[in-house]
């Protein structure tokens, strides 16, 4: 949306502006799924009376001025125009079902299919829908039928903590409906400051060709579910001395890339082949998810925004047959490494800086190419 600005907007941040760019446009897609059926007038009745929509960012458009620069304006929010409602089923393919293949389908629907319908069509979303600039950058998906709710929010919002932060205090506990839910870490890192951080991982999509073409990241999506039982990685985690849950997960990442490019490819890779991921790495200096409050306050060791680094984590091709936990041990001893540097610091100060002096133009190309010369993200 362009119109001239005004004393009352507020600029966008650095990293606010390098989301908006054409080739670093992003949107964080949420998945929640119920048990029970989903009642739309009261989702709109508890989002009008939400945190969410009365949070600065929730409430405005972006607008920009003469000299091209964007900037926020507050805004009334009409519910209506950011709750999409799905009334039919989908299938796999993401098509609608039709009345009589709708109830024939339903009595051997299982949660796999499902599943892999709700995961097409937030694929699909995350390449064909952009978000409207006539309301605020966000929306929320009904799939009636599945039981389930789709958030689409603007990375320009904020990181994955604040809106994680967001949504869990919008949440309730279930054995006490006024209280707010917990996530209370099972101890933080050592660092050489001798300041401790809990480091939190945002989940990405794994290429699955390992390389793409010229365009990639406009082909069309398909969005996998894989699940890992927490009681199995704490039995992996007690396994080694000091690991982690993250170190497990990044184990299984590095094992699962080297078994699929073994069967895919058998005899083409040799051993100890390096491909290198990137994972994103929360800086707040506050273990845990941030109290929502501080974060609307503002405070400065508890910013709303996005304020997090880069890390680089590089994986080996071995072939299979190798000791699992030989995976998840070579990952932790490279994750410690990584823990201990300033290498995330360093990346959120480098793109500041680029953002700052050369433009929204080269910082953009800077992460572009960041991200088109990695083979997956964390």
């Amino acid at each position: 949306m362009a119109c001239p600005g005004t004393f009352s907007d507020e600029p966008l941040t650095p990293a606010g502006r390098l989301f908006l760019q054409s080739q670093t446009n992003i949107i964080i897609h949420c998945i929640l799924r119920g048990k029970n059926p989903i009642d739309i007038d009261a989702v709109k009745s508890t989002l009008r009376s939400s945190l969410m929509v009365r949070h600065p960012r929730f409430c405005s458009l972006l607008v920009r001025d003469k000299n091209g620069f964007e900037h926020w304006r507050k805004a009334q929010v009409d519910i209506d125009q950011h709750v999409i409602v799905i009334d039919k089923r989908l299938d796999k393919s993401d098509n609608f079902l039709d009345e009589s293949r709708r109830f024939s389908s339903e009595e051997g629907e299982g949660d796999d299919d499902d599943e892999a319908a709700v995961n097409q069509y937030v694929a699909d979303l995350s390449v064909s829908s952009p978000l409207s600039t006539d309301k605020p950058l966000w929306e929320i998906h009904i799939l009636v039928p599945h039981k389930c709710a789709v958030f689409r929010i603007h990375h320009a919002l904020g990181d994955g903590i604040s809106l994680m932060s967001m949504l869990m205090a919008s949440c309730r506990r279930a054995d006490d409906a006024d209280a707010l839910p917990r996530m209370v870490p099972e101890k933080s890192a050592e660092f050489k400051d001798g300041k401790g951080r809990d480091w939190f991982w945002l989940f990405g999509i794994l290429k699955t060709v390992i390389s793409g073409g010229e365009g990639v990241e406009l082909w069309p999506r398909k969005l996998a579910t894989a699940r890992f039982l927490l009681e199995d990685m704490r039995v992996v985690k007690k396994a080694i001395p000091n690991t982690t849950i993250n170190d497990v997960l990044f184990g299984v990442v590095s094992s699962g890339l080297s078994r699929y490019l073994d069967h895919r490819t058998p005899n083409a890779l040799h051993e100890g082949l390096r491909m290198t991921g990137v994972a994103m790495v929360n800086l707040r200096p506050q273990t845990g998810f941030q109290d929502l409050s501080q974060l609307m306050k503002g405070a400065a060791e508890a910013r709303w925004g996005n304020k997090f680094g880069l890390i680089l984590l590089p994986v080996y091709f071995k072939k299979a047959g190798n000791n699992p936990l030989e995976y998840v041990k070579r990952a932790k001893r490279m994750v410690d490494r990584k823990k201990h540097s300033l290498e995330a610091y360093f990346s959120y100060r480098i793109g500041d800086l680029v953002m700052s002096l050369l433009g929204s133009k080269y910082a953009c190309l800077l992460n572009y190419r960041l991200l088109c010369n990695t083979t997956f993200t964390i």
